[in-house]
């Protein structure tokens, strides 16, 4: 296990910042039934360094519990949306070095399928009278194609940091 240090913990505050900024910035493709979260993209930071977990896990959470606050989001997604992004890191980290044409491509499958289902189960439960097959698999494929959009772009930025010696030094040393 790597020393925690000063970098490291104002990489994972940074992390949270942004990702609980770039959630409150656009709120009405943050949150709600129909939802594409473009801060999801920091769930892939996790494959370039651990301290990527606090801080998707923490930006979500302040994201959430802001939201609720300002009548956004309903307060049990503080708890379901926050648990579908730590299982999702948690389950990136461990896929670190797996890559597909150098991409880390398979980092995208624990946000996707974490948030599908956790996130489009809560959907069901709180915007319908009864929960249905139907409706969960709906909410469930809709928050799935909006993670997927967020994971592309996440995709593209730790290319973008694995390809760049600057940035890399920057998110890794």
């Amino acid at each position: 296990m790597k020393k925690i240090n000063t970098h490291r913990i104002v990489r994972c505050a940074l992390i949270a910042a942004v990702y609980a900024a770039v959630c409150l910035a656009l709120p009405m493709l943050s949150y709600g039934p129909v939802q594409v979260r473009f801060s999801e993209a920091f769930t892939l930071l996790p494959v370039l360094m651990p301290e990527a977990v606090p801080g998707v896990v923490l930006g979500c959470f302040l994201a959430n519990l802001i939201g609720t606050l300002l009548g956004t989001t309903m307060a049990v997604d503080i708890f379901f949306g926050t648990l579908a992004t730590l299982l999702a890191a948690l389950l990136t980290r461990c896929l670190a070095n797996v890559r597909i044409a150098g991409l880390a491509l398979p980092g995208m499958i624990p946000p996707v399928l974490c948030n599908a289902l956790i996130v489009g189960a809560e959907l069901t439960a709180l915007y319908s009278n009864t929960f249905t097959a139907g409706l969960f698999a709906f909410n469930a494929v809709t928050v799935g194609v909006g993670e997927l959009a967020a994971c592309l772009l996440g995709v593209l930025l730790v290319w973008v940091i694995e390809r760049n010696p600057a940035l890399k030094k920057a998110f890794t040393s």
